[in-house]
């Protein structure tokens, strides 16, 4: 079953992410404390053609760009290092482009996908994550209820 198993909001652009075990979701704004929520991402002030209210990515898109990273020798990175907020398993994050879909009780729409960007790498200290994250980036979503989702929550279509 496809299901959350990390949650992460981070308070400004470049600060670390911080770990939650469950977080607010704000219709029509962001996860509870998060800098987009805030309005404050580094995308924030940006003409968009999508919402960008959190960002998700696979675990296992984590760990195939992990290997890559390491296959190249270079540092992998850690889930809260992707500056994604939902980590999930067990689900194809880019067949939810377009499509409406529930964690737990919120319900959401996938907008648009991440492009991988300098960031993660600058803000961890690390590089390569652009290259190794290309096309497993995850995806952008737009919060279409308020609840809170939580670890373990299930991903299902809505």
């Amino acid at each position: 079953m496809a299901s959350v198993v990390s949650l992460f909001i981070s308070p400004g652009v470049g600060l670390p992410m911080q770990t939650r075990t469950s977080v607010r979701a704000l219709a029509g704004l962001g996860l509870e404390g998060d800098r987009y929520e805030r309005g404050e991402g580094s995308y924030s002030k940006l003409a968009r053609l999508a919402a960008r209210h959190v960002s998700l990515i696979a675990r296992e898109a984590i760990e195939a760009s992990n290997e890559e990273l390491v296959q190249r020798g270079l540092i992998p990175f850690e889930p809260s290092e992707t500056r994604r907020n939902i980590v999930v398993e067990g689900v194809d994050v880019y067949a939810l482009l377009g499509k409406e879909f529930r964690i737990g009780a919120v319900r959401l729409r996938g907008s648009e996908p991440t492009r991988p960007c300098h960031i993660p790498s600058a803000v961890a200290g690390k590089p390569g994550f652009a290259e190794a994250y290309r096309d497993r980036g995850g995806v952008r979503a737009e919060i279409l209820s308020d609840g809170t989702i939580s670890i373990s929550d299930l991903v299902q279509p809505n």
